[in-house]
């Protein structure tokens, strides 16, 4: 793709509250103006000023919702809409102090008429953030009302048992579904019959895996069906990616394994579609008692994880600037050893931020041989991720699981380790480690496969959704399929000259729910018959590898939990997929040339502890210099961006920069540089014809008075790649660089 482009491409975008100030000007192509409060309208005009794209978020489940609330909007109190616990609080008040909304059809109304002064303003999209409906939920008279409407049966309380804590989680992502769908079309509707104007709708949401882990309902899939709907913003951030799992019986972070598994289910969830999707990155996270050292090597871990999905290139390169860049962002919060972020840091980012808006989707190959493998997740895991009391009451039917061991980490929290160490069976698959999925995902990561979670809703909407897997992993034991049909769709994968591996025990309660299995003219205990049955294998078919057609149904009658602590069944399951695709999970490393750029992560706790070296002409793209380097070597746990130079097309060219670059020209007499970007130290590599004798740089400020001011420049010629680095003090407005040669 290359540095220079224009804004309208919208490639790169933050999400802000405040007005632009100078250390947050990026130059991005476009800005979320978030929130409809009455400074909005002017906030949208100055960035617009200033040459950006603008668009609008706001929240949907959370936020400033005082008026609907007391009745002012419509003349009745609407409290009885906020979701309620078994006990009758309040849920969610610990990260909003407002609490979440039942989406009822007169809130969702209500927004389309707060949000309308968005669309007067101009923006060109909406954006509604994080439709959530928390599994604790669903005791309030507002959800009893649509569970009433939405089943013709009276609500029954979630904890009473399976069917009724799946069927109001069903319920509660429906709503959500349900509001979007009448928001986007209404305010599109608006926007044409008042504007003559095509508004997008967009929705950031966390992952359907973070979803998952965290107990949160969500549409995520389903939204897919929605045709005003343009588009997703994936909140993926080290805040959702630091969530700890377990792996061969060892409970701790993995920040970049599970943030490369979080953006490939987002990945997935376009995929086929034509719809955008944003990948975001967050500097730091929601919680400020961190480390600047911490935020930033958990940035690069989460980062890495989103740049080695190979079809998404558009990248959000921070939800909240100020608390990041701004004189009274100092971490970790509260200490005497707080300090604002270090220069060092700055530039690495700015360097980061205008990276990310050089990458392309169509020219890329992974540089080791893999096989294509996808692991299954669908919407319905967010249904079943805790038990209700009638299961939990016969914890002794379940045998223990084995011993953990639990790792300190600066994300502790307390309680939730010692919950895993109690060595109860469904605790730990109930717990927020999400082993059922975790189970079948990290022993193939880890042995390098680019493991990519496939959602399996869209087995049934797109009739080649399956056709790049050379194998596929599924379980019924903690999601189960909407329709037949998915059954249909995944027996003709196998007959067709395909491989599915399955994994279950088959004791997961929620096989017992009421569901198109075991109703009508069928009457089987679980999906998996079905299955089985479609495939011509009998019900109570041992273990085993089976021909079915063309293709192959390996079953292992396992609990996909058991494979995160037992490692002697994630051993013999990973070997068995290695075995059926002909390809030994024994790589310690995930590496992707998307166009001039190398992405590289190598990981620990692999049985090859082998370093990965590249050999070529390189530029560092992790390094604030750009270094140049004809051989890098990573080792585990550590990662690497490389530009390579032979790739790099034209003369001159952008290789790395900390300010966007708009025009770039070169002649025989010398070449010059427009551009713009924040308050920073900056840094420039550029390939040039030959080398510069003589340098400037001139600042002219975005405000104040608009005269250009000399800025000192260095420049420093590398002869192997015909590229100059430049080192200078940037200032938010219009820079200028010019050389003769």
């Amino acid at each position: 793709m290359g540095y220079i482009r224009k804004r309208e491409e919208e490639l790169t975008c933050y999400q802000e509250s405040s007005p632009l100030l100078s250390v947050t000007d990026f130059g991005n192509d476009f800005v979320c103006v978030y929130g409809i409060d009455p400074g909005m309208p002017e906030r949208v005009k100055k960035y617009r000023e200033r040459g950006y794209v603008v668009h609008l978020m706001n929240g949907i489940a959370w936020g400033g919702f005082d008026d609907y609330m007391s009745g002012k909007w419509d003349g009745r109190t609407h409290y009885d809409e906020m979701q309620r616990s078994r006990d009758g609080s309040v849920t969610g008040e610990f990260v909003h102090a407002s609490g979440y909304m039942v989406p009822t059809v007169s809130f969702a109304d209500y927004l389309t008429e707060k949000l309308k002064v968005a669309v007067d303003a101009g923006v060109e999209a909406i954006h509604v953030e994080e439709p959530e409906f928390l599994n604790d939920g669903g005791y309030s008279e507002a959800f009893k009302r649509e569970f009433k409407l939405f089943y013709h049966e009276d609500w029954v309380p979630p904890h009473e048992s399976v069917d009724a804590h799946y069927r109001a989680a069903r319920l509660k992502a429906w709503l959500y579904r349900r509001a979007i769908e009448r928001v986007s079309q209404s305010l599109r509707e608006y926007a044409m019959v008042k504007y003559n104007r095509v508004l997008r709708f967009y929705v950031p949401t966390h992952s359907l895996l973070n979803y998952s882990q965290w107990k949160v309902m969500s549409p995520e899939g389903t939204l897919t069906d929605v045709p005003s709907l343009d588009g997703y913003k994936a909140q993926v951030w080290m805040g959702t990616s630091r969530e700890a799992n377990v792996y061969k019986g060892v409970y701790k972070e993995r920040t970049f394994e599970t943030a490369f598994l979080e953006y490939g289910v987002m990945q997935e969830l376009v995929r086929g579609t034509g719809r955008t999707m944003w990948f975001d990155n967050d500097p730091i996270e929601d919680r400020p008692d961190y480390t600047w050292e911490s935020y930033r090597q958990n940035y690069i871990e989460t980062l890495m994880g989103s740049l080695l999905q190979p079809k998404i290139n558009r990248f959000q390169i921070c939800p909240w600037p100020r608390r990041i860049f701004s004189g009274d962002a100092k971490y970790p919060k509260g200490r005497p050893e707080a300090v604002p972020i270090p220069e060092d840091y700055r530039t690495f980012l700015m360097n980061v931020f205008q990276m990310l808006g050089a990458f392309g989707t169509e020219d890329y190959e992974y540089l080791h041989k893999t096989p294509a493998i996808g692991v299954f997740l669908s919407d319905t895991a967010m249904f079943q991720r805790s038990f209700p009391d009638d299961v939990l009451a016969k914890r002794g039917l379940y045998a223990p699981v084995g011993k953990i061991k639990l790792l300190a980490s600066e994300n502790y929290i307390p309680g939730r380790e010692q919950a895993l160490a109690s060595g109860d069976r469904l605790t730990f698959i109930e717990s927020l480690a999400f082993p059922q999925f975790y189970g079948l995902a990290l022993p193939l990561l880890k042995g390098g496969f680019p493991v990519r979670p496939v959602q399996l809703e869209n087995i049934t909407r797109y009739p080649s959704y399956l056709d790049d897997y050379d194998l596929l992993v599924l379980s019924y034991e903690f999601m189960k399929p909407q329709g037949a049909d998915v059954n249909v769709a995944l027996a003709k994968f196998v007959l067709d000259g395909g491989t599915l591996v399955y994994v279950g025990d088959g004791k997961d309660p929620f096989h017992k729910i009421r569901a198109w299995w075991n109703t009508g003219n069928l009457r089987d205990a679980s999906a998996l018959e079905h299955l089985l049955r479609l495939l011509g294998l009998k019900e109570d078919v041992p273990a085993g590898v089976y021909a079915c057609g063309r293709g192959r149904f390996a079953l292992l009658r396992d609990c996909p939990a058991d494979y995160c602590v037992e490692v002697d069944r994630e051993d013999a399951f990973a070997s068995l997929v290695g075995k059926l695709t002909g390809e030994a999970p024994d790589t310690n490393y995930i590496s992707l040339r998307r166009g001039e750029f190398i992405v590289s992560a190598v990981m620990d706790e692999c049985k090859s502890e082998q370093p990965l070296t590249h050999t070529g002409l390189f530029a560092d793209m992790l390094d604030n210099d750009f270094s140049v380097r004809t051989e890098k070597t990573i080792g585990p746990g550590e990662y690497a961006v490389l530009t390579d130079l032979t790739r790099v097309q034209g003369n001159p060219a952008v290789i790395g920069a900390s300010i966007r670059v708009n025009e770039l020209e070169a002649t025989q007499e010398g070449f010059s540089l427009a551009g713009c970007g924040a308050d920073c130290d900056a840094r420039m590599r550029l390939r040039l014809p030959m080398p510069p004798k003589a340098v400037r740089c001139s600042v002219t400020p975005a405000e104040g008075e608009s005269i250009a001011r000399d800025v000192p420049i260095a420049c420093k010629w590398d002869a192997l790649s015909s590229t100059a680095l430049f080192s200078f003090r940037n200032t938010a407005g219009v820079t200028r660089i010019t050389g003769t040669f």
